[in-house]
């Protein structure tokens, strides 16, 4: 007799024995129990008008009721329904974000490209909301942001489980605001995102540009930094290169610190791929992990991959690791033995025979839509294939400066994102460049 919907129709049994229906159905029809503690029951109704009703006309019926059944005195609690989805939400938020798994301080490989933001990390990790806030770190794709900023949340959690922490990434919360406003629910998106402790932001480079996301995300922002919750941030440049950020953001994310990823160093590397061999139970011969180190300079996560394959071949196909099997299990990889600049030609090259476009024409100063298209495609194309700063992509372009070559990689970042046929154009330019079919005329 003790289970919650048995005990519930008991009270409601003895309830109704001293009211009309009319006073029933009006007060108890859309009222239900919630939770049996050791101490106490909670119940559910819908308005504080009728929450304040029940306590005070029937909470000592219902108390008498509980008394009964468990011989001892129990505390009725009710809960509204927004009251009681709050409460949901913030149980839900102190839930590990499913991100954070298995991003730890030490699985981070630390050398002189990375030495500062890892120890900025640890320092807010170890301190949240009041030695740097925000931190925000930044650098190219694959260097570690991510795995810095998923072992903060971590680190934090193991410290007070009970912390509120959410995860997203600056797409995810454009679009999970879109849904809101389409769907009439803007105080659930708030309240997610402004009754956290830490709030983890990967990315943030993608609300640039978006007027009604970066409005939003400016009264998130200084919600919780004003009540000392810890923000991290990570993208891929300083905020003062992200040229279409509102101004009110910049100055923000420019309050806290500051902190750079570098390409690792090939002492760096090696102990990277070291350490990845080790995870997965792999012996690699110390000529394999020089080998691999030397091919691949600017991208830990294509070292991580490049092991990841290794292991593939030596478990599935039983292959024997030497440099031939190596050199087999980089090819979906960048290799670095052809020189940067013959990779950026046959970038250009391929994204001219898929648009129609003469290669001269993307290099030049041509600025018909068709060619501009084009050279924007290429832009991305080698900066997510060689790892190149702006700088050194502009030589390849005409000269041009790194805010056109930004403006370029976000345009095409943007249509990757949202257009599946131009990710998959995308896609194939990069594919046919790396597995080398594509050729120079």
């Amino acid at each position: 007799m003790d289970s919650l919907n048995s005990v519930w129709q008991s009270i409601l049994a003895e309830i109704s024995k001293n009211i009309t229906s009319t006073a029933y159905n009006t007060w108890f029809a859309d009222c239900s129990p919630v939770e049996l503690g050791e101490t106490n029951m909670v119940i559910q109704t819908t308005s504080d008008f009728k929450r304040s009703v029940i306590t005070s006309r029937f909470g000592e019926v219902i108390r008498a009721a509980l008394r009964e059944i468990f011989s001892c005195d129990m505390d009725l609690v009710v809960l509204t329904t927004e009251e009681l989805e709050m409460q949901k939400q913030r149980h839900h938020m102190t839930e590990i974000p499913p991100e954070m798994d298995g991003y730890t301080f030490d699985r981070f490989v630390v050398g002189p490209s990375n030495k500062f933001a890892h120890a900025a990390a640890i320092a807010v990790a170890e301190n949240p909301g009041k030695t740097y806030n925000p931190l925000f770190i930044y650098g190219n794709s694959g260097l570690g942001k991510t795995h810095l900023l998923l072992a903060i949340g971590q680190r934090i959690h193991d410290h007070n489980p009970e912390s509120r922490i959410v995860y997203v990434s600056g797409d995810d919360f454009t679009n999970e605001m879109v849904h809101s406003i389409r769907n009439g629910m803007m105080d659930e998106f708030r309240n997610k995102y402004r009754l956290v402790d830490l709030l983890l932001v990967d990315d943030i480079q993608f609300i640039a540009g978006k007027a009604s996301t970066q409005e939003e995300f400016f009264h998130t922002f200084d919600a919780l930094h004003k009540a000392q919750k810890q923000i991290v941030l990570t993208s891929d440049r300083p905020p003062k290169d992200m040229e279409v950020l509102n101004d009110r953001l910049r100055t923000r994310f420019e309050w806290g610190l500051i902190a750079d990823i570098q390409a690792p160093d090939i002492e760096t590397r090696m102990a990277i791929i070291q350490r990845k061999a080790q995870t997965l139970g792999l012996e690699l011969p110390l000529d394999v992990v020089e080998h691999i180190s030397e091919k691949i300079k600017t991208n830990v996560r294509q070292l991580e991959g490049v092991v990841k394959k290794i292991n593939a071949l030596v478990n599935l196909e039983g292959s024997a690791i030497n440099i031939a099997m190596v050199e087999s299990a980089m090819r979906d990889f960048v290799s670095d033995s052809r020189p940067v600049g013959v990779i950026v030609d046959k970038i250009i090259e391929e994204t001219g025979r898929t648009f129609g476009v003469a290669a001269e024409d993307i290099s030049s100063m041509k600025r018909d839509a068709k060619t501009a298209k084009a050279r924007q495609v290429a832009v991305y194309a080698v900066r997510e294939v060689t790892g190149l700063t702006q700088e050194e992509i502009g030589v390849f372009f005409g000269g041009r400066d790194r805010t056109t070559i930004l403006y370029s990689y976000d345009k095409v970042a943007e249509a990757v994102a949202r257009d599946p046929a131009m990710r998959k154009t995308v896609e194939n330019i990069m594919k046919n460049v790396r597995e080398g079919k594509a050729t120079i005329q």
